[in-house]
């Protein structure tokens, strides 16, 4: 009976006409060249497709409807349900169309011959899309190429569709149909329909799409890959051109719907007297109260107010306004809450051990469960089997590699390709959720923690490493810092590098794409068995097997790793020159080795990926080596006159150079530091007349990427800065940005840091990214701003690497400037 109810219900669904929608207000476009109205946005190809990782579900056209980014990758695509590196097209520009509110984009396959343009225009209470070819379609497309549109899995979990009259649900977990053909392509969950709606039931959400041409099919991209979304498609018939596609997309928008405000603070909480800012993100059309309260909760359960203030205001910023409740008044430790337009917070606490720890468990869990070439358990979870104990064989030369590795013709290496390279199955740090080994951001976490512990204190011992027998326990104190024991592993990699090749490589990642997209434990992305050609793939024999599953080892001899791995290996050596004096000297003897070899001559740009033109390259490492071993040998004058010679770089990118630069002021003369002093003026100029753009206080990154690593770069950067210009630089900026990654951001006030605050990122992309769970401790990008103006930070999607995946060096960043927000807010104190 209750089966026949919910038919009835759904069957009438589409003619449901509840007081929420907005028939009368339509669509414009905007100088942005999207269009807009009260509650929805239509994002028409501000974002394309990447040329490297293509398909990262924020490209094409795309909805967001009530704040939330609901579809996504809106384009002519040529399979059903594209997985990510599926072919995508290649924008080439976008323009106003003929039509009121109407935009043009158009766009090319180039390989196959394929242009065309997509018209987006404003229709009734929605949008029309009309796809026009400029030619019919290949023979060779017919079949393949058709329109899709995405949509947000998340959001329509549980909830139901209509496609016309026949009801649907979407399913939690994908669980076909599938083609019976062996193509593992997934049928679809329902075709054949001119119109579709999805979650009549929820005004929310609720989308329907009409087709003037073929029918509609509805997909679920998951069953093929689980980053994949659920795909509305048309195909395009063969000899069509003109209105080839035509869909009449219509967003239901609840009337004069307004985002509620946004209230963001630092989760943690604050020390007593360090200020207390929390900023209150409003949509332009909320009625903001002119005054906020903090409470204190007691013991009873009740909400004592203490302070009523007024707001003031912080500007407009993206699409939001924004006003500032400041509460610095308030010292007595205790739980607190902010109380806002008649909703009250979460709650933090005011307490002098506020931020004891927020850094241990990025250090004790998350960095120990990156480990690579050894078995991590914690209690009764086991996180990793030890992995990769087949490391590597040598990567062909002149190839580009899905993941953005790089071989040129050299393959400076004397190993064949395809060769097994002895004595590289040791230490090292696996990057983030795709279980590669990146030599400069490895170099980066030993320098990192070498730093941490020196200017800070690391003192923290919860994992136990034995490294000869390859296992690691979390929560098994062993005696041994576990900074130390880190800083240990990861320097057994870059030595072993060292050893082998006589240089830094690039690093070492997996061969084939369906095995770097694996997902679950480690250990069992290879078999742990030295590949032998001479057995057949499923033999096994002799610690030996035929499987080509061996990581690639990208060999390219490159000045900028080498100088990454001289600057963390120094650093290293200082850090274990009691607990290991023999590694100790070891590592001092290679990293002196590698930074003389590039002191001769111009330093060839690149190291090796696709970020091989940054200012972090080059000289700029050149810089940070330099400085390490300065500071391992004392002030030697050999580096102390290299670092003198290198003044002229240092002036010119000292954003870039500023935390090693002023490193060296202790080992350096007078005059070093004085000429130090109009760059930190320079710089404290532009990043007062930078930070002035936001209102937050902290670089916020605008690119295909989330920015947290560089706000916390600029944390402890600008703490360095403070400790060695105390008359020129704050502890304002560090504090700034310890309340940014913990909260104080756009979008959401979760911690960026998974279990560290109240309130924190719980669903991440890391090795666990299917089970939508976290890694402890583990720092996620954050806040990513979809072009032109909507900053997102999804906390129910785990895929969206650009704003969810841990990396393993951002979170040893994080680790220095949380302890150097710590200690600025000792200063407060």
């Amino acid at each position: 009976m209750q089966h026949k109810v919910l038919i009835a219900l759904l069957t009438s669904a589409a003619t449901w006409a509840p007081s929420g929608i907005a028939f009368a207000q339509s669509l414009t476009v905007t100088p942005a060249n999207t269009l807009e109205k009260q509650g929805l946005t239509v994002i028409v190809d501000q974002n394309q497709f990447s040329p490297i990782f293509f398909d990262e579900k924020n490209a094409g056209i795309q909805i967001v409807l009530h704040g939330n980014r609901i579809a996504t990758d809106g384009a002519v695509r040529l399979d059903k349900t594209p997985e990510q590196w599926a072919p995508v097209p290649a924008f080439v520009d976008r323009t106003r169309g003929t039509e009121p509110n109407q935009v043009v984009v158009r766009s090319t396959y180039k390989d196959v011959k394929l242009a065309y343009a997509v018209k987006v225009t404003a229709e009734g209470d929605g949008f029309r899309i009309a796809v026009d070819l400029d030619r019919p379609l290949p023979a060779a497309l017919v079949g393949k190429a058709g329109f899709n549109l995405d949509f947000l899995p998340s959001a329509y979990f549980g909830k139901t569709y209509l496609m016309d009259a026949a009801p649907g649900l979407f399913p939690r977990h994908p669980t076909g149909p599938m083609a019976r053909d062996g193509s593992g392509d997934p049928l679809p969950l329902a075709s054949g329909g001119k119109s579709v709606t999805l979650a009549p039931e929820d005004p929310m959400t609720r989308v329907t799409i009409t087709s003037d041409r073929g029918p509609l099919a509805l997909y679920d991209a998951r069953a093929r890959a689980q980053n994949g979304w659920f795909v509305v498609r048309s195909m395009i018939a063969e000899g069509a051109k003109e209105n080839a596609v035509v869909w009449h997309v219509r967003p239901n928008v609840v009337k004069d719907w307004v985002r509620p405000p946004v209230v963001s603070f630092n989760q943690a909480g604050y020390t007593p007297n360090r200020p207390k800012v929390a900023l209150i993100e409003l949509d332009p059309h909320f009625t903001a109260p002119a005054e906020a309260e903090l409470v204190r909760l007691t013991a009873d359960g009740r909400q004592e107010m203490v302070l009523r203030a007024r707001t003031r205001s912080r500007g407009h910023w993206t699409r939001y306004d924004y006003a500032a409740f400041d509460f610095s008044s308030v010292r007595a430790p205790g739980i607190y809450a902010i109380r806002y337009a008649g909703t009250t917070t979460n709650p933090f606490r005011i307490a002098a051990d506020a931020y004891a720890r927020i850094w241990q468990t990025s250090l004790d869990t998350f960095i120990a469960e990156q480990m690579d070439h050894v078995g991590i358990r914690e209690q009764y979870r086991v996180w990793s089997a030890p992995s990769h104990l087949d490391d590597a064989r040598q990567a062909p030369p002149n190839i580009v590699h899905f993941d953005g590795y790089k071989m040129g013709a050299n393959l400076d290496s004397p190993f064949k390709a395809g060769e097994h390279i002895p004595g590289l199955a040791v230490g090292g740090f696996q990057d983030a959720g795709d279980y590669d080994i990146q030599t400069p951001e490895n170099a980066s976490v030993v320098r990192d923690l070498v730093w941490a512990r020196e200017l800070f204190g690391l003192d923290w011992d919860e994992t136990s490493v034995d490294e000869a027998a390859r296992a690691v326990e979390i929560r098994k104190p062993d005696g041994v810092e576990d900074s130390l024991q880190q800083i240990r592993h990861g320097a057994l990699q870059l030595l072993a590098q060292y050893k082998v090749f006589g240089h830094a490589i690039v690093g070492i990642v997996d061969p084939a794409l369906r095995q770097y997209a694996h997902l679950g434990d480690a250990g069992s992305q290879t078999d742990g068995l030295i590949f032998d050609p001479s057995l057949k793939p499923a033999v096994r024999k002799n610690g030996a097997s035929g499987a080509q599953d061996d990581r690639w080892a990208f060999t390219t001899d490159l000045p900028a790793n080498n100088l990454f791995v001289a600057a963390g290996l120094a650093g290293a050596s200082r850090a274990l020159a009691e607990s290991d004096p023999a590694m100790a000297a070891e590592a001092l003897r290679a990293a002196k080795a590698l930074w003389a070899k590039q002191q001769q001559g111009a330093i060839k740009a690149g190291d090796g990926r696709d970020d091989s033109t940054s200012p972090r390259s080059a000289e700029g490492a050149n810089v940070t080596a330099t400085v390490e071993l300065l500071i391992t040998t004392k002030g030697d004058k050999v580096y102390a006159d290299r670092l003198r010679a290198l003044l002229p770089f240092i002036r010119d990118h000292f954003e870039w150079t500023a935390a090693p630069a002023v490193r060296a002021v202790p080992f350096m003369d007078a005059d070093y530091r004085a000429q130090l002093v109009p760059l930190v003026r320079a710089m404290k100029a532009k990043v007062d007349q930078d930070q002035a753009s936001n209102p937050f206080g902290v670089p916020i990154a605008t690119g295909t990427w989330a920015g947290s690593n560089q706000v916390v770069a600029f944390g402890s950067t600008m703490y360095l800065l403070h400790k060695a210009f105390p008359e020129l630089i704050g502890t304002s900026y560090t504090l700034d940005a310890i309340d940014y990654v913990l909260g104080r951001h756009p979008a959401n006030n979760l911690s960026l840091v998974s279990t560290v605050g109240t309130e924190s990122k719980l669903i991440g992309y890391g090795h666990n990214r299917a089970d939508y769970s976290f890694i402890p401790g583990g720092l996620v990008p954050g806040v990513l701003i979809v072009k032109p103006d909507f900053p997102e930070a999804k906390t129910d999607w785990p895929f969206l690497w650009f704003e969810n995946e841990y990396t393993v060096s951002t979170t040893s960043a994080y680790i220095l400037a949380a302890r150097a927000a710590m200690a600025a807010s000792e200063e407060a104190n």
